[in-house]
């Protein structure tokens, strides 16, 4: 009897916490879909997940900072998770230099390119998720 994994097996990085993490963070994630073999376009809305997700952790909270990405192979989707050590007490240089309609949108994006996300705290850290369908 052979048993198929439903999963690609998930993959976490530390990130430095850094304005180039998001950079970084869009870097590996396209190694990791090139091998996963996920099409194009879902892949380019990984990637600006990807980095939405890390740039509001780098401005809006704490360190650590790491990266966490699996795909469910039979749903089709990219699972993202961007953990953080919490809300920091100050914006990052970014958002603190900016007016309010220069920065904001990060999660009307996210809302957009995604079947599902959200944000979970476990102890000493947050949590924000989001899935991407990899098919058309």
């Amino acid at each position: 009897m052979t048993v198929t994994c439903a999963y690609a097996p998930a993959l976490a990085w530390p990130l430095i916490h850094h304005p180039e993490a998001a950079g970084e963070a869009r870097r590996i994630t396209k190694d990791v879909l090139a091998r996963w073999q996920v099409a194009d376009e879902p892949a380019d809305s990984v990637l600006l997940a990807v980095s939405e997700l890390v740039t509001n952790a780098v401005e809006h909270a704490e360190p650590p900072l790491n990266l966490r990405l699996s795909h469910d192979l039979y749903t089709h989707r990219v699972h993202i998770e961007v953990s953080d050590g919490g809300p920091a007490a100050t914006d990052g240089d970014w958002a603190a230099s900016c007016t309010p309609d220069e920065h904001g949108r990060g999660l009307e994006i996210i809302d957009f390119l995604t079947t599902a996300h959200g944000d979970r705290l476990e102890r000493g850290h947050a949590i924000h998720w989001a899935d991407v369908h990899t098919t058309a």
